[in-house]
């Protein structure tokens, strides 16, 4: 009579396990989903972020550039300027030299004609410079507001698909959640506890990992025989010795998806 009030406790331990094993297995496959949905919503909000930054630092650069290019067009009108008034101060001397009394006037005059003319070829080099570098200066701005209006197309395209998968995620996201709350429930509080802190410190938030090939599904280190042994026996929950993942086979899975 002992021996067998013995072997139906054990039976009920082992069922007992294997149920903590099975809803612990099904905790973590409706916490993954959720994972998933928002890995990728949270990858796109920072790709829209990039695309704006970028879009900011563009705008700020087309700015610049036409600050640039209005620099030169008032640099240019100035150097025509000085070119006008040399030019007329040229006319003027040379005009004066028709009336020197002497030599030493006429020189002063000659090197006066001689000062401007220098000005006058050094504005029109400088005017040259900056029509060039105006010149040059547009094909970049061309170039880069060509850019802006990509990136500003890839942007609108970029929210309307994070609207759309928010629109799409956030009622599936509730369902699951709920269902994660419903299936805490049904484990104890020692090995939820676990199972969160596990979830928080594995960069995947994987807590509960199947073996493959002789190998924690997690780390991927080899498990030892009797560890496998113990594992598929489904008599106590056993973890990891190298990551603390907790540890199922095959046949936990199995029933997870029978259900």
């Amino acid at each position: 009579m002992e021996n067998k009030f013995r072997n139906e406790t054990e039976e009920q331990v082992e069922i007992t396990v294997e149920r903590k094993l099975i809803e612990l297995y099904t905790l973590q496959q409706v916490d993954s989903k959720i994972d998933k949905i928002r890995i990728i919503r949270g990858e796109l909000p920072l790709e829209v972020q990039d695309l704006e930054d970028e879009i900011a630092g563009m705008e700020t650069r087309i700015t610049k550039y036409d600050e640039e290019l209005e620099k030169f067009a008032k640099d240019i009108v100035e150097y025509k300027n000085k070119i006008k008034d040399a030019t007329a101060l040229i006319k003027k001397y040379e005009e004066q030299q028709n009336n020197v009394r002497n030599n030493r006037e006429y020189e002063s005059l000659t090197k006066e004609i001689e000062y401007q003319s220098l000005d006058i070829q050094l504005c029109e080099k400088r005017i040259n410079d900056c029509n060039k570098k105006s010149e040059m200066l547009k094909i970049s701005l061309n170039e880069l507001k060509a850019r802006l209006d990509e990136r500003k197309s890839d942007l609108e395209l970029k929210k309307n698909e994070l609207s759309s998968i928010v629109e799409e995620t956030e009622k599936e996201e509730a369902e699951l959640v709920e269902r994660s709350n419903e299936s805490e429930k049904l484990i104890e509080e020692r090995l939820l506890t676990a199972y969160k802190r596990i979830r928080k410190n594995a960069r995947n938030g994987l807590a509960v990992v199947k073996i493959e090939r002789d190998a924690c599904g997690g780390c991927f280190n080899k498990i030892p025989p009797q560890h496998q042994l113990d594992i598929r026996m489904h008599k106590k929950i056993i973890v990891c010795e190298y990551c603390g993942r907790i540890l199922i086979d095959e046949d936990i899975v199995s029933m997870y998806h029978n259900e």
